[in-house]
């Protein structure tokens, strides 16, 4: 009997010495799956014309892929023109009317296929000419 109680006294201390050690090693953070419009502070475009980085808050970057190759994104001189479908949370394509625009004439549409947040290594890999 008393080889039992050591036995048992000796597995439920393994026990919460495994569960103290999962514990700690808290899990990475996983980031954003959404960003609000009035974040959103930064852009660049990829040299193909293929996707887009954007910067929300201070340390958020979102790469926005495009359904075609956006070319007016990559002429200097444009801005952004966006309209947002509900609230002015963006999760998915369907929440942002994206289209680019030089200030003469009509603006060119960007059609978003998907968006993806990037992790904090993610974005430290980018280079600096792609980091908004």
């Amino acid at each position: 009997m008393r080889k039992f109680r050591l036995a048992a006294v000796a597995g439920l201390l393994a026990a919460s010495v495994v569960g103290l050690s999962t514990a700690n090693a808290a899990p990475a953070p996983s980031p954003a799956r959404c960003f609000s419009m009035r974040d959103w502070n930064g852009w660049t475009v990829s040299p193909d014309g293929q996707s887009m980085y954007i910067r929300t808050g201070v340390r958020n970057l979102f790469r926005l892929d495009f359904a075609n190759a956006c070319r007016a994104a990559q002429s200097g001189g444009v801005h952004l023109v966006t309209r947002v479908r509900g609230s002015t949370s963006v999760c998915s394509p369907l929440d942002l009317d994206l289209k680019v625009s030089d200030g003469h004439g009509m603006a060119t549409p960007c059609i978003i296929s998907k968006i993806t947040p990037l992790s904090a290594d993610e974005a430290a890999a980018l280079p600096k000419a792609l980091r908004p």
